[in-house]
């Protein structure tokens, strides 16, 4: 490599592979291992079981391709991959946390976070409270003696609010508070938070990474000073990614920059057409310049993905289903980040508590894979049609 800095579009059809290594091979083999062999008993005893090729669970070369692949996306230090995109956040608040810990969390947080908060990290003693999404500074009226990680997710992949991620981490950090971001939405080719001095990057691979609705599996990236004690954290709960999903996220990786243009392409055309029919009152996508953060997205943000929220005018709930069921070109389903393209009924006021959620009728939610948009925009036009129908 001649040392010229090299665009993520490049870097991802190179990082996590050496064939050289391996006869030539483009993509490194699966290494599917439990027991690791040691020559002699002192090497055995000198061994620390959860750093290099020591024992299944530690990891094997096909879990550290993709993680230094992905620690190098995110300009981290080390990446831990693990077994879901929830263990990813869970791991990480569980790893960090102790009794009589406080942790603030985004109102607008990914539903299972949420739940592993109130039915575990409480049963534990930890002291969680919910934040406004839109706090920004203001973080710092929250903070408490011994708050010790604010968790944040933007935007959230519900109610699509972003936070200021910049400024609730300059109050963070001068008041010595970890934060960790779900940045599974933007990836990091959209967003890098440990850019901008966040200390811990999670991403569901399970998404846009895996991109083909056939892995489930989560990433933890940090900077060198918290990696030693987030990985000994992690290591205990015992949750690898397994070899196989691990040679599958780097497969996906290769396609990411790709299907991610489309992906935004494709969402953006769709979003807008959505934003015109007279059964919509709004859409939630920041990339459209009537979201009240389309200001934020602009500024932190390189892009965005084909995830996004609906808020429909009033009307019953059998004409959303009406309209939902009979759609030919997006499936009902709850992932998002592959090539297909989804739609979920969603109720975001049940899972909020800092900020209560208003909206003027019901919510859906879109990912718009990779068809042709006047397809899906033809799809939803005939749903439309059913859900006249259906209202009356």
């Amino acid at each position: 490599m001649s040392g010229r800095r090299l665009r993520d579009a490049t870097l991802l059809t190179l990082l996590g592979r050496d064939p050289e290594r391996h006869h030539g091979i483009v993509n490194p083999p699966v290494y599917r291992a439990s027991t690791v062999l040691a020559r002699t008993v002192a090497e055995y005893e000198s061994r620390r079981t959860h750093e290099g090729v020591t024992y299944g669970r530690a990891g094997t070369p096909t879990t550290f391709a993709l993680e230094e692949a992905l620690a190098a996306l995110e300009r981290g230090h080390r990446t831990l991959v693990v077994g879901s995109g929830k263990a990813a956040c869970v791991l990480t608040l569980a790893a960090l946390t102790r009794r009589g810990d406080h942790v603030l969390v985004v109102d607008c947080v990914y539903g299972p976070t949420r739940r592993f908060c109130e039915r575990v990290l409480r049963r534990f003693g930890v002291e969680v409270d919910y934040f406004d999404p839109r706090i920004g500074a203001g973080i710092g009226e929250l903070l408490r003696p011994n708050t010790r990680l604010v968790f944040l997710e933007s935007p959230g992949s519900l109610t699509f609010e972003l936070q200021d991620v910049p400024a609730i981490v300059e109050v963070c950090r001068r008041r010595g508070v970890l934060t960790a971001m779900d940045n599974t939405w933007a990836t990091p080719l959209f967003f890098r938070p440990l850019e901008v001095g966040v200390d811990i990057s999670i991403q569901a691979v399970t998404k846009y990474i895996g991109g083909h609705s056939d892995l489930v599996m989560g990433a933890v990236t940090t900077g060198a000073e918290l990696h030693s004690a987030l990985r000994d954290g992690i290591y205990e709960y015992g949750a690898p990614a397994g070899p196989d999903d691990c040679w599958l996220a780097l497969r996906g990786l290769r396609t990411l920059a790709a299907r991610l243009e489309r992906h935004q392409r494709s969402a953006l055309k769709v979003a807008e057409w959505l934003a015109a029919r007279p059964e919509v009152a709004r859409v939630l996508y920041p990339a459209l310049a009537d979201h009240p953060d389309h200001q934020l997205w602009r500024r932190d943000f390189r892009g965005a993905t084909g995830l996004f929220g609906v808020v429909l005018r009033p009307c019953p709930m059998e004409a959303v289903h009406a309209m939902v069921d009979g759609l030919e070109l997006f499936g009902i389903g709850a992932s998002w980040g592959g090539y297909e393209s989804l739609v979920l009924v969603t109720h975001p006021e049940r899972q909020r508590t800092a900020v209560p959620w208003q909206a003027e009728g019901p919510t859906l939610r879109f990912h718009i894979g990779l068809e042709d948009p006047d397809d899906l925009i033809a799809d939803l036009e005939a749903g439309f049609a059913r859900l006249r129908r259906a209202a009356g």
